[in-house]
């Protein structure tokens, strides 16, 4: 079995458990009576035990922007993320006694056990930004199921989270908060994507593949340089691909590379630029620290979402933008 193929399996089997796990947190959730018609919890995700469901929503398929920044000036968030898949909305409103930090931190403590990987959160109004409830429970994508009584709060929780999935990541925003009456509500937004492997450009690039890109096109991009969500920490399943590169080096020893680290589209064209250059500055790094390579040899850049390879409307094409190419200087 290849590294990637067990990494993969991996990721199913990680999926697989959160399924099973999460359906359990917080107490069995059957349909309950008071909840509103046609509504249900989401298969992965259970309620918080005596919670009812108020607002639903369910599209087979369906589009939401959500923050990933808190919420500057009053007005809008500094960096958002566009996801679309199969998309479910559920208001929930929790027991009279429940307080905030409870109901939080039992769905956030699930969504991490079973592999979820945060990607956003914020507490409060000191940390999120004043008007952070309303911007969010009225955000064009939700539609008619924001929530008009949402009460600026000042120990709300929200939490934006990621498990990786090779048959279509799955995203789960959590919101806590109360209302003007002080009933503690959650909202839970569960963004299943579709599958991308008949999309994605093969990662498993030799040496030999690398050397024939640059020598024909002066660049090879590669998509198995992989890093945790928004930062530039470089992931283990990487060290195939990384080694590859040490391999195209030590057999070319006249061969200067630039790292260019590439983003999609989602937030600002400022953070993409900082997040992409420090990614590229991370494979440098780690190719002179951990095989050897000679720092001059390499110099790292990053461009943001300026050099697209597809369009950034779908998630398939956001996939091939997220990338690292090797440049001969």
């Amino acid at each position: 079995m290849s590294i990637h193929t067990h990494i993969l399996n991996t990721r199913k089997l990680v999926v697989l458990a959160a399924a099973l796990l999460l359906s359990t947190i917080n107490g069995i959730a059957p349909a309950f009576a008071d909840d509103v018609a046609g509504s249900s919890d989401h298969p992965m995700i259970s309620r918080f035990e005596g919670a009812r469901i108020a607002r639903y929503v369910h599209r087979d398929f369906d589009e939401v922007k959500l923050p990933v920044s808190p919420l500057t000036g009053g007005t809008k968030f500094e960096n958002t993320m566009l996801l679309e898949g199969e998309y479910t909305a559920i208001g929930y409103t929790n027991p009279n006694n429940s307080s905030i930090a409870a109901v939080y931190r039992s769905y956030s403590n699930a969504l991490d056990k079973n592999g979820f990987e945060e990607i956003f959160k914020c507490n409060g109004r000191e940390d999120c930004g004043h008007w952070f409830s309303s911007r969010l429970l009225h955000l064009p994508q939700l539609g008619s199921i924001s929530d008009t009584d949402a009460e600026e709060h000042s120990t709300s929780r929200y939490l934006l989270t990621k498990l990786p999935s090779p048959d279509g990541d799955v995203y789960v925003m959590l919101y806590v908060y109360s209302n003007t009456y002080r009933a503690t509500r959650t909202w839970l937004v569960v963004v299943k994507s579709e599958s991308l492997q008949g999309d994605l450009i093969a990662v498993d690039t030799d040496a030999e593949a690398m050397a024939k890109g640059i020598n024909e096109e002066g660049r090879i991009a590669l998509y198995g340089i992989l890093f945790d969500v928004n930062k530039s920490t470089i992931k283990l399943e990487s060290k195939p691909t990384l080694e590859q590169i040490s391999n195209l080096l030590n057999g070319n020893p006249d061969l200067k590379l630039v790292v260019v680290g590439h983003t999609d589209n989602q937030g600002e064209l400022a953070y993409n630029m900082d997040l992409s250059t420090r990614r590229a500055k991370s494979v440098e790094a780690t190719l002179v620290s951990d095989f050897g390579i000679a720092k001059d040899r390499l110099s790292a850049w990053g461009v943001g979402y300026l050099s697209p390879v597809a369009s950034n409307r779908n998630e398939a094409g956001r996939t091939k933008n997220r990338r690292v190419e090797l440049v001969e200087e």
